[in-house]
């Protein structure tokens, strides 16, 4: 079938992740997963709201008191993390139905994904819950992230203790996606919003959509979605969103038998995959191929402020080879070669012999060239400023200490266009701790080569389709 039409439902979801208080229903047995975890790790990652504990056979745990239901809690509470056995769900959702509880994730499995008893009972859930004006989360997810409030709802244990707070809004139906899966302590990824949808029995893509859209700490939304609830909605305000910020969407499923597995996963099935494809670009939807391509194209977004005017593109390497690898990705993605104008050329040629063409290949200049570091600098800003170049992509080693971190922050002071980098070395450590302090002056880099150069043509793509969203008014 094709992509679903409905009814959205009422779109309330700012409790999930601006809550002032927050319970946690569940067992508080120290462990690596469980409601404790989901106490502990509000309060290690500085939740700014009050943390309750609900159980009935517990009097304190990680030194706050903890209450028997939520019925007993003196303050108001906006949202309840349950993790508890499916069968307990309905009446824990009706007292906090009772409460007033405003939202509550599911992290609890054994409903709609396991089979026909379990659908009954996701049903009765919903029915509880809408009755209620409460909106719920899951169930079978991992919860949400907000970066800003220090909100994080895992239930699994974390192996690092911060996050790096920015505007990357990542929204996923497997929890493969969360907090918990992905290095983001490591890589320090400005991450501001996280979610996993889980089985979405009631919030869902579009909930989602149009809360991240009007969110101000938002600047573009990455969401791999196995199917859509309500696709005429959904697309209505895709093209809305994206007049604003863009939408990036991972969409597994393009096979017929990926398709029916969908089915097994996420209780839901799938739609025929053309369908998504022309439907999405027609709304404005940037579609990617990749897990990896998900999480790392929106770093071109959300790392530098500036778009590419045209599809120009600079390829500034120290290998001739991967130059020339840079111009088959390039063609793949839409950008051309820019062609530098004849004064830069004879500018890069007076610093080194055949400097002054594209790819712009340092190879066989940095034994040679005295003072590497300034004639690096010099180049690439001479490279971007050119008018026939609308962006860049550079390669760099990631191990001999060639240039130094001011060498880039000159460049990126100097320079006002996109540009992103691949780095590459001997010691994974170096090229990393290399790759977080150049995303940390805005220039995003990229694990494998294509994808640095293909996040400037997506980056060109999107700035085309904003620039048609503006002429339409």
């Amino acid at each position: 079938m094709g992509i679903e039409s409905g009814t959205s439902p009422q779109n309330n979801v700012a409790a999930l992740f601006e809550p002032r208080n927050v319970a946690v229903i569940g067992s508080f047995k120290e462990g690596w997963f469980g409601a404790y975890i989901v106490a502990k790790q509000l309060l290690d990652f500085g939740f700014r709201g009050k943390v309750y504990p609900i159980n009935p056979n517990y009097d304190t745990a990680l030194g706050l008191r903890v209450y028997p239901s939520v019925l007993d809690v003196p303050d108001p509470i906006d949202l309840v993390i349950v993790v508890t056995a499916a069968r307990t769900l309905p009446g824990i959702l009706q007292q906090c139905a009772q409460k007033g509880v405003k939202a509550a994730i599911i992290v609890s499995d054994g409903f709609a994904e396991r089979d026909e008893a379990g659908a009954r009972l996701q049903q009765d859930m919903v029915a509880i819950a809408r009755r209620a004006n409460l909106r719920l989360l899951g169930p079978n997810t991992v919860g949400v992230v907000n970066t800003a409030k220090g909100l994080l709802t895992n239930p699994y244990l974390m192996e690092y203790g911060k996050f790096t707070p920015g505007s990357i809004s990542l929204c996923s139906q497997t929890g493969i996606l969360g907090s918990q899966a992905l290095p983001l302590g490591d890589t320090r990824y400005r991450i501001g919003k996280m979610c996993d949808f889980g089985n979405k029995c009631d919030v869902n893509e579009l909930d989602l959509l149009e809360y991240l859209g009007n969110d101000p700490q938002t600047s573009v939304i990455a969401m791999h979605l196995e199917d859509i609830k309500d696709g005429q909605a959904f697309l209505e305000k895709a093209r809305k969103v994206t007049a604003k910020k863009p939408v990036i969407i991972l969409k597994p499923g393009r096979t017929e038998l990926s398709a029916k597995a969908l089915v097994s996963h996420t209780g839901s099935l799938a739609g025929e995959d053309r369908v998504y494809s022309q439907a999405l670009k027609q709304a404005g939807v940037i579609r990617v191929d990749t897990l990896r391509e998900l999480i790392e194209i929106p770093k071109v977004f959300a790392y530098q402020n500036c778009l590419p005017s045209g599809n120009r593109v600079a390829l500034i390497t120290i290998s001739g080879g991967i130059g020339v690898m840079g111009i088959d990705a390039a063609a793949e993605c839409g950008l051309t070669p820019a062609h530098v104008a004849p004064d830069t050329a004879q500018k890069l040629d007076e610093i080194f012999t055949s400097l002054g063409k594209n790819p712009v290949d340092f190879g066989p200049a940095i034994p040679l060239v005295p003072d590497f570091a300034k004639w690096y600098s010099e180049t690439v800003v001479q490279v971007l400023n050119d008018d026939n170049v609308d962006c860049a992509a550079l390669v760099m080693y990631g191990g001999l200490l060639l240039l130094s971190m001011e060498t880039f922050a000159d460049i990126r002071r100097k320079v006002s266009k996109p540009m992103t980098m691949w780095l590459y070395g001997q010691r994974l450590a170096a090229v990393a701790e290399w790759g977080g302090l150049l995303d940390d002056l805005g220039i995003p880099v990229y694990s494998e080569w294509p994808t640095a150069v293909k996040a400037l043509g997506i980056a060109h793509q999107y700035a085309k389709i904003r620039e048609e969203s503006m002429l339409k008014g």
